[in-house]
């Protein structure tokens, strides 16, 4: 049997106020900044990707601003949370501004992980109007998606504060936008679930269908092809598939869609013996009685698929 091993809890997101200003000048550092909550992007990825963002865009060939904007005005401006949330994504967003105003100044009042208020400035700019206005739908697309990811993360932490579980993402991400999501559900003071197929096993119910339900031959066949220290999970339907997993040596059970009085007797059948996790149709309503059964963690979909954006806005100083 392998031994149990408690899960790692992340970075808390930061307390109010959010964090010490810093700025990002012409001159000085890049708009990539390394994160203790692990930004998962070198500084390469990021400028391709807000690249790639900026063409979908068609931002250097803004008609509208290039019609109605003289070339050398120069403005200030802010990004401004209008809601209260949990800040994710400002290297994206910097970059954007950058490449579209390669001369532009940004001070960060609120980096990725930051509370904030409704009200609160998020960044400062100060550069060239077309730049801004060009840049501002990409970098606020950015923003505003990550934010609501790392907001709603911290909503269902907040909710099961004071028990042991912890809030695990899933692999229900948007295509291209893994890594970011995943980021953000960390920023909101959550956890990752496997990365990728490959960093995992996870046998489903249709994985056990295929074999006709046989868990200990799934589990032992799963050792045999998987890295060393790769964990095994099983999705577990029924308590005797909780059984007959922890009899299989799985590292992991899945408990999918059982009811409170279902997961604290698969709790106790588990006995610390392996990691348990709930899972399916998790909500706000739900989530906190599902961790008062004593489950170690308690994965929700709904953190990167059903989201909604935080909302941010861009205000011209004195417009």
């Amino acid at each position: 049997m392998n031994a149990y091993h408690p899960p790692l809890r992340p970075t808390p997101p930061h307390a109010f106020p959010a964090v010490s200003p810093h700025t990002i000048t012409p001159l000085g550092t890049t708009a990539y900044k390394p994160s203790p909550l692990g930004f998962p992007l070198s500084a390469e990825d990021v400028t391709a990707q807000v690249r790639v963002a900026l063409l979908e865009d068609q931002a250097f060939n803004d008609v509208s601003t290039l019609a109605t904007v003289v070339s050398d005005r120069h403005v200030r401006a802010a990004i401004v949370a209008r809601r209260d949330g949990v800040i994710s994504g400002v290297p994206m967003a910097v970059e954007a501004f950058r490449q579209l105003d390669s001369h532009i100044s940004i001070r960060v009042d609120a980096d990725d992980g930051a509370r904030v208020r409704a009200g609160t400035p998020v960044l400062f700019l100060s550069g060239h109007a077309r730049g801004i206005l060009s840049a501002e739908r990409t970098a606020l697309n950015y923003l505003q998606h990550l934010s609501g990811i790392a907001s709603l993360t911290w909503r269902f932490v907040q909710a099961i504060e004071g028990t042991r579980a912890q809030i695990l993402d899933t692999r229900k991400t948007t295509p291209g936008w893994r890594l970011l999501e995943k980021f953000a559900v960390r920023c909101g003071g959550g956890a990752n679930h496997r990365l990728d197929l490959r960093s995992g096993v996870l046998m489903k119910d249709n994985h056990l269908a295929a074999i006709g339900g046989d868990i200990a031959m799934a589990v032992s066949r799963a050792r045999q092809l998987a890295m060393p220290g790769t964990p095994v999970q099983v999705e577990c339907d029924t308590l005797e598939q909780v059984d007959a997993a922890v009899d299989a040596g799985a590292d992991w059970v899945l408990l999918d869609n059982m009811t409170p009085e279902k997961l604290r007797d698969a709790v106790q059948r588990c006995a610390g013996r392996c990691v348990t996790e709930a899972s399916g149709g998790v909500t706000l309503d739900t989530v906190r009685a599902i961790a008062e059964t004593g489950v170690d963690r308690i994965s929700v979909g709904a953190l990167t698929h059903s989201a909604p954006a935080l909302d941010l806005g861009l205000d011209f100083d004195g417009l």
